[in-house]
C-alpha cells in the first residue's frame, strides 16, 4: 500500500510538472514547484536549485527554505562546495555525513551544520556534455539517499533542465522571429524608398539603392531609417 501511495505521488508530481510546461509558463514558479516536490517525494529536508549565469557563476534560483538558501549562497559566493563540484564535474556529489566527510569544504561544512543539515546529495543538471546548474537535496540526518530516491532526484533535475532549456529556446526563438520581422519590415521600406529615388532622379533601381546606401553610410544611419525619411520627404537622396 505504501509503495502504491509513493508511486501515485511520484506520478502525480510529474504530471503536474508536465502540465506546467505546456504553453506559456513562469519558469521560476515551475522551479519553485519542482524543489518543493523534491522534498515531498524523496527523503530530504530541504532542496535548492542553482543555475549558472552567462559567466558560469552559480546563482540560487529556487529554494524550499531560508536555511538551505543561506547554505547555497555561501557555496556560490565562496566558489566551493558539493553543489559547485556537481556543476563543475557533471557528477553527483554526496556527503553522507557532513560533519565527518565535509572537511574539504570547511565553510560549507560549518554553515550546513549550523542550519541543521547533516548530509547532502548534489545532482548536476546536464544536457549532453554541458552542465547548466545543480539540484541540491539537504537532509537533517546522516546517510545516503536510497537508489529509488536518487533516481527520482535525478529525474527532477532532468525536468528542471528541460524547463530552463525550453524557456530559453522559446525566448531565443521569439528574438529571432522579432529580428526577422524587423528585417522584413526594413526591406519593404528600402524597396519603397528605391522607387521614390528612381522616380525623382530618373535613375534605375540599382542606382537608387546605391544612392540610398551611400546616404545612410555618410549620415551614420541604418538604411531603413534613411529609407523612411526618403519616403516621408524628410530628405532627398
Amino acid at each position: 500500500m505504501a509503495a502504491a501511495t509513493r508511486a501515485s505521488l511520484v506520478s502525480a508530481a510529474f504530471v503536474k510538472l508536465a502540465d506546467a510546461l505546456v504553453g506559456e509558463y513562469d519558469m521560476l514558479d515551475v522551479l519553485h514547484t519542482l524543489v518543493a516536490q523534491s522534498v515531498e517525494l524523496v527523503d530530504a529536508t530541504a532542496a535548492g536549485l542553482l543555475l549558472a549565469d552567462a559567466n558560469g557563476h552559480l546563482q540560487v534560483l529556487a529554494s524550499t527554505s531560508e536555511e538551505s538558501q543561506l547554505v547555497e549562497i555561501l557555496q556560490t559566493d565562496a566558489g566551493v562546495g558539493p553543489c559547485v563540484d556537481a556543476y563543475i564535474t557533471g557528477n553527483v556529489v554526496t556527503l553522507s555525513n557532513i560533519e565527518t566527510d565535509g572537511n574539504r569544504y570547511p565553510d560549507f561544512q560549518s554553515a550546513a551544520l549550523s542550519q541543521g543539515f547533516r548530509s547532502v546529495h548534489a545532482i548536476p543538471m546536464r544536457v549532453r556534455p554541458n552542465t547548466i546548474g545543480a539540484l541540491n537535496l539537504f537532509r537533517a540526518q546522516t546517510g545516503i539517499l536510497s537508489e529509488e530516491d536518487a533516481a527520482i532526484g535525478q529525474a527532477l533535475a532532468d525536468v528542471a533542465t528541460i524547463s530552463i532549456l525550453q524557456e530559453r529556446a522559446v525566448r531565443e526563438n521569439a528574438v529571432i522571429k522579432e529580428q526577422l520581422q524587423r528585417a522584413l519590415d526594413s526591406r519593404v521600406l528600402i524597396e519603397q524608398a528605391k522607387g521614390v529615388i528612381a522616380q525623382r532622379s530618373n535613375v534605375d533601381m540599382n542606382e537608387a539603392f546605391n544612392r540610398l546606401r551611400r546616404y545612410a553610410r555618410s549620415h551614420n544611419e541604418a538604411m531603413h531609417v534613411s529609407a523612411e525619411n526618403v519616403i516621408n520627404n524628410v530628405v532627398t537622396v
